[in-house]
């Protein structure tokens, strides 16, 4: 299984599936991080907290614990 987490700046994947419960699954939903939405790395702060990422048009930072959430393909 491959997350978030495991990808480089500049590299992209396809969200497959969400882990989690509850708010944190809620509130990926409501910014957009649903299945089969492309995501792409585009920064990683120096010490890999935060990431931020770019999916439907717009630049997103998620922290490490939330990142390793996002299961893609």
């Amino acid at each position: 299984m491959r997350t978030v987490l495991d990808l480089k700046a500049g590299e992209q994947g396809i969200v497959r599936r969400i882990h989690g419960r509850g708010p944190l699954k809620r509130r990926f939903s409501d910014m957009g991080l649903t299945k089969g939405t492309a995501i792409e790395v585009t920064k990683v702060a120096p010490l890999g907290d935060p990431i931020q990422v770019n999916l439907l048009g717009y630049e997103l930072s998620i922290r490490k614990e939330d990142a390793c959430e996002i299961e893609i393909e």
